[in-house]
């Protein structure tokens, strides 16, 4: 018996991501120079005391699948538990892809009742965050909970985005609302629920037998629990946590591990984020290259400037060539004299001599055509060729081709 098991939902298409998850999951986006973001809520599982973790995936899930592996650089991979890969599955019954949140969790009750937990920390696997959910669990008992919902703080202009709760003094779910118009609080659900599982099964068995449910917590379990008075408390939480489902807010997010002042401490030895490496050498910085306040992690190669950029595994970056405020992602290469300004560079893109990538948001007159440029994985930008900001490049650009 587990007292408390995890089930990270792994399987959502990150279509606001567009070229950065056509060929993979959200989750498995790179992040932060070394890491990808499925490795924050697993190694905050190992980090509070959860070694048994169900990974649901379903969109592109075969490079996910293959950097999970065993678990073992969670330090998941257990002889009775560990972490557990649950993509949709064929019964006597048939078979389905997973229709929702709630019913991906349904279909996994065989999984989770192999362990008979008393409670069941549903994650999301597209968030960037350090928690101690064994701080959320207790919270959970102390209150006697049916379920607690980790919650934090918006900026009221950006609480139409959330599901947004209003509690008492105690901290009691009073009200609950699926991304209102009108928000009455700007409480915000951070999608990371505990549940009490006996009270959990039956409401994913009530919520499966309405054939008029969209089978998801937000819009179905959470509000029928309410509706039925529940016990439903809302876990406070003060920390670093963003939602990095969109372009802006994953070039944030790196740009923000480059801030001394934001408090996402990668570098904290007691609260480590575990990832699978490359395995490549050392970097390498040439006597010619000029780095201003940078994450270039291993195998790297730098011979030009980089300027408030995130460098991951494998990149290269030529004599003369400039990149500012810029991700570039592992195995890409910025070759002599190119240029790429606020842009997110994906795996093994080639950004060839003379090429312009982006654009510093100074230097674009019209502020509402500026954003941050896009590169999609295996594209090759052609030498002396330009693209400007908010670009969302899929194929090639030809030499000296203008996409301004």
């Amino acid at each position: 018996m587990k007292e408390c098991i995890a089930m990270l939902l792994a399987g959502g298409q990150g279509s606001r991501l567009y070229a950065l998850t056509k060929k993979l999951a959200k989750p498995a986006v790179p992040f932060g120079g070394k890491y990808r973001i499925i490795d924050f809520p697993l190694s905050n599982c190992v980090n509070s005391g959860i070694d048994t973790v169900g990974i649901l995936t379903q969109y592109q899930p075969l490079l996910l699948n293959e950097y999970i592996g065993n678990g073992q650089p969670w330090d998941l991979d257990r002889v009775y538990g560990g972490v557990h890969v649950l993509p949709p599955y064929q019964t006597a019954t048939g078979s389905d892809w997973y229709k929702g949140t709630a019913n991906a969790i349904y279909q996994n009750i065989n999984f989770i009742e192999r362990y008979d937990p008393q409670y069941v920390i549903i994650l999301s696997g597209d968030h960037i965050y350090k928690m101690d959910y064994a701080k959320m669990l207790a919270f959970h008992k102390e209150k006697e909970a049916d379920c607690t919902i980790a919650v934090m703080e918006v900026p009221w202009e950006e609480a139409s985005r959330f599901g947004i709760m209003t509690a008492d003094k105690d901290g009691t779910i009073t009200k609950f609302a699926e991304k209102p118009k009108q928000p009455e609080s700007n409480l915000a659900s951070m999608g990371i629920y505990i549940f009490t599982w006996e009270k959990l099964r039956k409401y994913l068995t009530e919520d499966e037998a309405d054939k008029t449910s969209s089978n998801d917590f937000g819009k179905n379990i959470i509000p029928n629990m309410l509706g039925d008075h529940q016990k439903m408390v809302a876990y406070p939480f003060e920390g670093y946590w963003k939602d990095v489902g969109t372009i802006d807010s994953l070039w944030e997010a790196n740009m923000d591990l480059l801030d001394p002042n934001v408090p996402l401490d990668v570098w904290e030895k007691d609260w480590k984020i575990y990832s699978r490496t490359a395995g490549l050498p050392g970097h390498w910085i040439s006597s010619e290259a000029k780095i201003d306040n940078a994450i270039i992690t291993e195998g790297c190669q730098v011979e030009g400037h980089v300027v408030d950029s995130v460098l991951f595994a494998g990149v290269k970056v030529e004599k003369g060539a400039l990149v500012q405020s810029s991700i570039l992602m592992p195995g890409a290469k910025v070759e002599e004299g190119a240029q790429v300004f606020y842009s997110i560079i994906a795996e093994n893109v080639v950004v060839k001599r003379g090429a312009v990538v982006g654009a510093a948001p100074e230097n674009v007159e019209d502020k509402s055509k500026w954003g941050v440029a896009v590169v999609g994985e295996g594209v090759t930008v052609g030498a002396g060729a330009k693209v400007g900001p908010k670009a969302m490049l899929e194929k090639d650009v030809q030499d000296g081709e203008n996409l301004w």
